[in-house]
């Protein structure tokens, strides 16, 4: 029986109108496809990888759907949003450890997936096509003008929303909004070897402004950091990078960098008929580098107010509206971590040393999980 998600699975070449378009198709991109897909709308992404979901770019981490509950007390019915299979997850993790240059950690109970991201990304666009909708990849966008797409190769698209998605450069941002995004450079590996269970943050002079992390695999571990620039004291990121990772033995099986967006979101997402969300946005968490997840919170708001735009007439600002009320704490709270935290990494590693200890193990733990640290702060 013929089926919206049979034409899904590959699209017209003479097809070029759609309710809407979005560009990138990683998990804010895919989210916000399933979910204005389900509602109706006759969806089109566009991705200029494949297949999606490589290269590699980040540390893999999320927390279990239990923690997200926990994390994030307003964002509603996680289970439906959250649907990580099986063999998208590498490693579970009941442990995180923050490790301040002394190496004495702090530990923590924390349930956290350590995933395969390439096969947790495809199995994010297996959803949105199931709910119906379309696929271009192998192709760029070379502009957004109005209601239309052009790539590359020019062929053009046209569409009554256009959502950005498409990252840090993605074109919309790039093109049509003039607010600026700290970025911090991220350089990792994956390497083969045992590393334990526990999931470790690091904090100090070896990853100034950041934080460098290991993360354990069901074989070997993503080991990697980013740094803010502006604290690097000459040092390159190269060289940063290659001082931390070599402090663990094993095999260097694949190398990978990137950016992150971390001064928190942006202050609007909507600029008419644009709509901007996951790391366009700006929807990582400062405190602690979050970022899948908080994407997909914001694109199941924004495929859902899209859905409800196309049917029942409703502003596309109602979707800044939606993300205040699940987010706007949360964000609130861990770009105020940020802000403390980029003054304290800049202090010596003695003192984070004394500043790391069983007095201060809850203060520190609210930060990093986006909550008031103290009453007054």
């Amino acid at each position: 029986m013929g089926s919206r998600q049979e034409e899904a699975q590959h699209i017209s070449a003479e097809s070029s109108e759609y309710d809407v378009i979005i560009i990138g198709g990683g998990p804010a991109g895919s989210t916000v496809a399933r979910y204005a897909a389900q509602g109706g709308a006759n969806v089109l992404v566009i991705d200029g990888r494949d297949p999606i979901g490589t290269p590699l770019q980040c540390g893999e981490l999320v927390p279990s759907n239990d923690e997200m509950r926990r994390l994030c007390p307003d964002v509603p019915e996680i289970d439906d949003l959250f649907q990580t299979p099986d063999e998208a997850i590498s490693r579970y993790s009941k442990s995180m450890h923050l490790v301040p240059p002394s190496g004495k950690a702090l530990k923590y109970d924390f349930e956290g997936l350590v995933l395969n991201r390439v096969a947790h990304d495809e199995a994010l666009v297996e959803l949105a096509k199931k709910s119906g909708a379309n696929y271009l990849v192998d192709q760029h966008v070379k502009s957004v003008e109005g209601d239309v797409v052009t790539l590359r190769s020019g062929k053009k698209f046209q569409a009554k929303v256009i959502v950005g998605a498409g990252g840090h450069n993605d074109p919309i941002r790039r093109d049509h909004w003039n607010e600026k995004s700290l970025k911090i450079p991220v350089k990792f590996v994956l390497m083969e070897g045992n590393y334990g269970d526990a999931v470790e943050l690091h904090f100090g002079s070896m990853a100034p402004g950041g934080y460098a992390w290991m993360f354990p695999k069901s074989s070997g571990a993503n080991i990697g950091l980013g740094i803010q620039r502006n604290f690097s004291k000459g040092k390159t990121m190269n060289q940063y990078a290659d001082e931390f990772i070599s402090k663990y033995d094993g095999e260097v099986t694949f190398e990978g960098a990137g950016s992150l967006p971390m001064s928190g979101t942006i202050k609007t997402f909507v600029k008419g008929n644009y709509m901007l969300v996951g790391d366009a946005a700006g929807m990582v968490l400062p405190s602690n580098g979050a970022g899948i997840t908080i994407a997909m919170i914001g694109g199941r708001i924004a495929g859902q107010v899209i859905a409800e735009h196309l049917t029942d007439g409703i502003p596309l600002k109602e979707y800044e509206v939606r993300w205040k009320k699940q987010m706007g704490k949360v964000m609130r709270n861990s770009k105020r971590s940020f802000r403390l935290g980029s003054i304290l990494f800049r202090l010596p590693d003695w003192i984070l040393n004394r500043l790391f200890n069983r007095l201060t193990k809850g203060i520190i733990w609210r930060a990093v999980t986006c909550r008031r640290m103290l009453w007054v702060i």
